[in-house]
């Protein structure tokens, strides 16, 4: 056992964990005084939900066998496993790597809350998380990280672009129309230090996401670390400058949505490109997100509330595609052909976007057959005078 690496995975798994209650803040400081409740349990009851279906079933889904698009059931409650396996590279023990992992499985669903607050159920949530986990979440862990299929062919995604962000991204899509509009599609930024807050931890935490990823104290942890940075810094300014273009002030709510952009954007490519590639893809992101959410979102007039899917879908979608640009051996060995900027041809560009679009259409088919299943057995919106009013419960008094 290498006690150094096991520290340092210890600590990023913390601050995985750590990001779960920033998102709860960041959202909840978004929406109206009257949905903050909401908010907070909306996002902060999965850490509980989730936490128990990966030790019950999603490690198994995720990790065992060598299934090309889902693992197996060998691994129930964790049976079967040695625990304090070490892993080859790492020398971390297995048990280790499994909890590290179920820090991404609560966030991931986390996510996609910002598209539909104020106006869907517990239950159905609560609900539509469990089915998706199943039909979703673990398939494309096992496929991208578990020996599936896009792994078996390539594809880089050093921290969860395909996995974490374009799965998310497109569920916020998918459900912002399923579910339909707000009664009040109006939006009052009600606590703005509460956004700032919940970026701050989000960034802090997106250290372990992204250089918790290689698993080990090494130069690729230490790069992960500096393109985080980078990339995150680069969208920031590049929003604002935006901002000054065409509004013309800079926003704190803007400030801090270009630096989500460019923390999203960089996740897959983190490990694998250098400070240039990670400013680049971090500016892209932060540009295309922002023209999404204010010149496209409009004219299709759907409501993802938060921008759930304009941030970490269109960011998430950049980043994985942009990993089949940037990417180089010179970083890390484990990009067998460097992107086509480096001088590696359309290879992993191709492979990149096939990733992202299989991703993509996977993931709006599996939510959207969930979500007419899930519709017929239960309702799925609040009552029109508890939308109104903010949602009133038990468990949110």
């Amino acid at each position: 056992m290498d006690l150094v690496n096991v520290l340092f995975v210890m600590v990023a798994t913390i601050l995985v964990f750590f990001m779960t209650p920033g998102l709860a803040f960041f959202y909840g400081g978004l929406v109206p005084r009257q949905n903050m409740v909401n908010t907070f349990i909306g996002v902060f009851f999965i850490c509980g939900l989730a936490s128990l279906l990966w030790v019950l079933v999603g490690y198994s889904l995720a990790f065992s066998g060598h299934g090309l698009f889902v693992g197996n059931l060998g691994a129930l409650m964790m049976h079967h496993l040695n625990l304090a396996h070490l892993l080859p590279d790492s020398r971390i023990p297995l048990g280790l790597y499994a909890l590290y992992q179920m820090m991404f499985a609560i966030i991931t669903p986390a996510l996609f809350i910002g598209a539909i607050v104020g106006r869907v159920r517990l239950p159905f949530l609560a609900a539509f998380i469990i089915g998706w986990s199943f039909l979703v979440y673990y398939p494309l862990v096992h496929m991208v990280w578990g020996g599936g299929i896009l792994q078996y062919l390539g594809t880089l995604d050093f921290a969860g672009g395909t996995v974490v962000h374009v799965n998310a991204g497109m569920t916020a899509f998918a459900l912002s129309i399923l579910v339909g509009p707000r009664l009040d599609r109006t939006l009052r930024h009600d606590n703005q230090a509460l956004v700032l807050l919940g970026t701050s931890m989000l960034w802090l935490g997106w250290y372990g996401f992204n250089a918790g990823s290689a698993l080990a104290i090494n130069e690729i942890a230490v790069q992960a670390m500096v393109t985080t940075t980078v990339a995150t810094a680069g969208a920031m300014v590049a929003w604002q400058a935006l901002e000054l273009i065409f509004q013309p002030h800079v926003t704190l709510v803007g400030t801090c949505t270009g630096a989500l952009c460019g923390l999203v954007a960089i996740t897959p490519a983190t490990g694998y490109v250098t400070i240039t590639g990670a400013a680049l893809i971090g500016i892209g992101g932060s540009v295309i997100s922002y023209l999404f959410v204010r010149f496209i979102k409009p004219r299709l007039k759907f409501d993802d509330t938060l921008d759930a899917f304009g941030c970490h879908g269109i960011s998430g979608i950049w980043g994985s595609i942009a990993t089949g640009l940037f990417a180089t051996h010179a970083v890390n060995s484990a990009v067998l052909h460097n992107g086509l900027l480096y001088g590696g041809g359309w290879y992993q560009l191709l492979l990149q976007i096939g990733a992202t679009v299989i991703t993509m259409f996977y993931t709006l088919g599996m939510v959207w057959i969930l979500y007419r299943i899930l519709s017929r057995l239960m309702p799925v919106r609040m009552s029109a005078r508890d939308e109104v009013r903010g949602w009133r419960s038990e468990i949110a008094e």
